[in-house]
């Protein structure tokens, strides 16, 4: 019995194979750690720390990983769809409440959610324990000026605020 198999994307490399892959262990310095405006440690009472692991620019477009670790205050981003990339979680540690478009769910260290551009999604830290998780955009996107840039939103006019979240693919719901 013959199966079938979906067809792969085009070749994007056509040579004889080369020595390019990049290994970062668990101890090295992160590129960058994006933390909110008065955090005092990785993940402390004020808020949530973004890591990140690998950039649009270190993948060539493919994708972005990012470390997200909460501490134990609520806190997460309302509801949303992106239109350019799929974005996916990975629970490391704790509970995260994740919301697939129709339903809430507690995740736990293993859990998994993709959601599709144009997919409906949120992700809250309501344990009052931190949390830790992985956030998988692809292809890649340039989300480091947007995990930056969020630190200053308080900041920024209603108009400026509605601007910074266009230019960054992001889409919430009113």
């Amino acid at each position: 019995m013959s199966l079938l198999v979906p067809a792969y994307p085009d070749p994007r490399y056509d040579g004889p194979g080369e020595v390019s892959a990049a290994f970062r262990p668990a101890d090295a310095e992160y590129d960058h750690v994006s933390r909110p405006k008065g955090s005092q440690g990785p993940t402390d009472s004020t808020g949530t720390a973004y890591r990140y692991l690998a950039t649009k620019k270190s993948t060539d477009g493919d994708y972005g990983l990012y470390q997200v670790d909460m501490g134990p205050e609520p806190a997460g981003p309302s509801t949303h769809f992106h239109k350019a990339m799929s974005e996916a979680f990975f629970i490391l540690s704790g509970t995260m409440r994740l919301y697939d478009g129709e339903t809430w769910i507690s995740a736990r260290s293993g859990d998994f959610l993709y959601v599709p551009p144009g997919g409906l999604h949120a992700f809250r830290n309501e344990s009052g324990e931190p949390a830790s998780m992985l956030l998988l955009f692809a292809p890649g996107a340039p989300r480091e000026a947007y995990f930056e840039g969020i630190t200053d939103l308080a900041d920024l006019t209603d108009e400026e605020r509605a601007e910074f979240f266009v230019k960054h693919d992001n889409f919430f719901l009113t």
